[in-house]
């Protein structure tokens, strides 16, 4: 069989280089798969996977965004059944929310403008704040090494944390509105 299959391409009905569509699409899919939930590794997996499962069947290419949605919705299946099959619960019921907000916030940019506005909305927050949000989700740090560092107690550092993410929240949300 020949390598032109009618597969996802930047021309609607034409073919594609896979290497192309990786390259166009697999950060996309990668923070999609980290917004559903998946730790870094994992997410490097199941983007392989996702890549994977769609050049191996052709699909009509409808243009740029279906391409992304049908990426998603097949990242989406993966991350699932991974998760079924690692016997972890997944509540689809909130899985679904945050893949419905993320196509929603992310539209057809991979994610770019949602990852500008963190880093412009993180630039806000005093450093104590920004410190213990980066502590937190970057170096995976508990509360009460956070509160340790900052010398506050453990409440303190939650409270801190929670300030800080609604903050951000708000920030982000203002930005891409």
């Amino acid at each position: 069989m020949s390598q032109a299959r009618d597969l996802p391409s930047s021309d609607p009905g034409g073919t594609v280089d896979p290497s192309r569509l990786i390259e166009d699409h697999q950060a996309g899919v990668w923070r999609y798969l980290r917004a559903l939930g998946c730790k870094p590794a994992e997410a490097d997996d199941l983007t392989q996977e996702t890549f994977l499962a769609v050049l191996q069947k052709p699909f009509v290419n409808y243009g740029p965004a279906a391409t992304i949605a049908y990426l998603r919705k097949v990242a989406f299946n993966r991350f699932v059944t991974a998760r079924r099959r690692s016997g972890r619960m997944v509540l689809v019921e909130q899985v679904e929310e945050v893949s419905q907000d993320w196509s929603r916030l992310a539209s057809n940019d991979h994610g770019e403008v949602l990852l500008d506005a963190l880093q412009s909305c993180l630039e806000q927050l005093t450093p104590r704040a920004k410190l213990a949000l980066v502590m937190r989700f970057r170096d995976q740090r508990s509360r009460v090494d956070i509160a340790e560092q900052l010398k506050i107690t453990e409440h303190g550092a939650k409270n801190l944390m929670q300030r800080a993410k609604k903050q951000l929240r708000d920030c982000i949300e203002g930005k891409t509105a």
